[in-house]
């Protein structure tokens, strides 16, 4: 019920409850401001409080208080409350598939894991960041059948090369059993029939042969386990080069993939029997749930295993030996039913409590599309998903332009700049610019992808950010003052611009610490264009080099470091690199 006001000349702060209140009490809302207000006690925090209109009451923060919030915050925590949960965060997040492209589908999923892992860890949580790996399971053991059968040399094998043998596997092993169906039912033609039972024929071969293959792989067949690591090593060298790209900390060492989980499957579908959570359905093995229709199948007829089946495996793994009480799943929003189910699957069979008593906080990050300036999912000009490669090279590419082309002005910063350093300081607007156009929206909204807007370095985007923090820098670097002497300056906030400023910076504690507890990274964006735009409204009105005296000017230095030290902060929790110059 306490916000920041709109307009400073009503204070910096304003209560509306007594609005609310007088309503429920049939009173005069003025009254009830007045009744409120005679139980607070502001002294030594802020002047006395006013009521205005029908029973708003205004609020100013004293500047001795402002200024004495504004050194406590002057640290390296800048406000942020570390938490005191001593057990890890277990996050999910870009998911790949071994033998395929990440493409832009795993956009969203890798940046918006890494960001709530950041913004996690900065308040001192233990986070545990993991590639759930598709590497199990028969279409793997497709690709591996039919490379090796083809003789494919797998240690100079390509990803592109993969990906290709990946999609020819789909395509031989899928039957067509529904238009045998119509062309047996229409007599449409002998040689159609003869097509058809020819293809169906062929594709249960190659089922088949690959069903084979992953039944040597399961009793660990010696070559074929080495064939198989290639094909993983493969598929990670892409990837891993993808995410330094990104500024993704996720590395080879947090995969843990289904193949991890393959020997506890039994044991998990015997815990749901032994404890009559699951019962047979027509061969198969299902959980059923009191307050919804659709079962979940933990185990085939044929006695196969499911996705649901080895999440749950992952779920006891990380709470009961990773001792995890939270577990976040960054996937996409068509995902959100099964992990309803195999959250409250969990919870029945005892998963949903950590060794030490704590209750687990299962988490799913539904994130929407990422569409085109048709407002269309994002596809290539033949329909395909664009490979997230080729979608970063532009970035970078776009990135790289700009700043050449800001960089040919003889006044700019970066004019003289070698090739080298311009084409960094693209690459990392670029990037930056995707990265904030992906988490400044509601994560579960689709957002279009405009690479014209996203790049551009007025607005709410990355390189404005960028921009305003490398321009703060500059600032600080041409007043050529002792760092220490503005470290421990004496603060004034006697301009309405000096309290704007100092009011946004106060925000930007809890906002990390609420962002963290809600998992949304757009909090942050918010935060820190809202600081960029009042920053800009200081400097335009309070001189900094040429302010009146030695006391304000090193005041107001003090002001920008700990603006440039926020922004840096809060750009650092979005995995977007701080800029110093351009």
């Amino acid at each position: 019920m306490i916000r920041a006001t709109t307009n400073p000349e009503f204070g910096d702060f304003q209560v509306n409850a007594a609005m609310g209140l007088g309503k429920r009490l049939k009173r005069p809302p003025r009254e009830v401001a007045e009744e409120l207000l005679g139980a607070v006690n502001l002294e030594g925090l802020a002047e006395k409080p006013e009521i205005a209109g029908p029973g708003f009451i205004n609020i100013r923060i004293q500047p001795a208080a402002m200024i004495s919030a504004l050194e406590a915050m002057d640290d390296d925590e800048l406000g942020i409350t570390p938490s005191t949960d001593t057990h890890p965060v277990v996050i999910d997040l870009c998911g790949v598939n071994v033998a395929k492209q990440l493409h832009v589908g795993h956009l969203r999923s890798t940046i918006i894991g890494d960001a709530l892992g950041r913004m996690l860890e900065r308040r001192g949580r233990t986070v545990l960041r993991e590639n759930h790996l598709g590497d199990w399971g028969l279409p793997i053991a497709m690709v591996l059948h039919r490379l090796r059968i083809a003789g494919v040399d797998l240690d100079t094998l390509k990803l592109v090369d993969l990906d290709c043998a990946y999609r020819d596997g789909q395509l031989v092993t899928k039957r067509d059993d529904r238009g045998l169906a119509v062309v047996t039912e229409r007599n449409i033609g002998s040689h159609r029939i003869a097509e058809l039972e020819a293809q169906n024929s062929g594709a249960q071969e190659q089922r088949d042969a690959a069903a084979e293959t992953l039944v040597a792989l399961q009793q660990g067949d010696e070559e074929l386990v080495a064939d198989w690591h290639k094909l993983i090593d493969c598929t990670m060298r892409a990837v891993v080069d993808i995410l330094q790209k990104l500024n993704v900390a996720l590395g080879p060492e947090h995969n843990r993939g289904e193949s991890f989980y393959r020997t506890h499957l039994p044991d998990i579908v015997d815990t749901f029997i032994e404890r009559n959570l699951a019962e047979e359905d027509d061969g198969a093995l299902v959980v059923r749930f009191p307050n919804r229709d659709r079962p979940m199948l933990i185990r085939k007829s044929n006695g196969g295993f499911l996705y649901a089946t080895t999440d749950l495996a992952a779920i006891r793994h990380r709470v009961v030996d990773e001792n995890a009480d939270r577990l976040i799943y960054v996937v996409d929003a068509r995902q959100r039913d099964h992990f309803k189910d195999v959250f409250d699957a969990c919870r029945m069979a005892g998963w949903g409590t950590t060794p030490d008593g704590h209750d687990v906080d299962m988490v799913h990050i539904p994130f929407g599309s990422v569409l085109g300036v048709d407002k269309k999912p994002l596809k290539t000009r033949s329909g395909d998903n664009v490979s997230l490669a080729s979608l970063l090279e532009e970035a970078i590419t776009r990135g790289q332009t700009e700043v050449h082309r800001r960089a040919a002005d003889e006044n700019a910063p970066t004019h003289g700049f070698s090739k080298e350093q311009l084409d960094r300081i693209g690459e990392d607007v670029g990037i930056g610019a995707i990265k904030y156009a992906d988490l400044s929206n509601d994560l579960v909204r689709d957002y279009v992808f405009d690479m014209d807007r996203m790049i551009a370095f007025e607005g709410d985007t990355g390189p404005y950010l960028q921009y305003a923090h490398a321009r703060i820098c500059s600032i600080i670097a041409k007043a050529n003052e002792n760092p220490a002497d503005v470290a421990g300056a004496e603060l004034v906030l006697d301009e309405p611009a000096e309290r704007a400023l100092a009011l946004q910076l106060l925000r930007y504690g809890p906002t990390v610490g609420g962002a963290a507890k809600h998992l949304e990274p757009h909090r942050i964006c918010t935060e820190l264009h809202a600081l960029a735009e009042t920053f800009n409204g200081f400097y335009q009105q309070c001189p900094v080099r040429k302010a009146a005296s030695d006391t304000l000017r090193r005041s107001r230095l003090r002001l920008c470091d700990l603006s440039r030290r926020v922004l840096a902060d809060g750009l650092g929790l979005l995995g977007i690199e701080a800029i110093q110059t351009m």
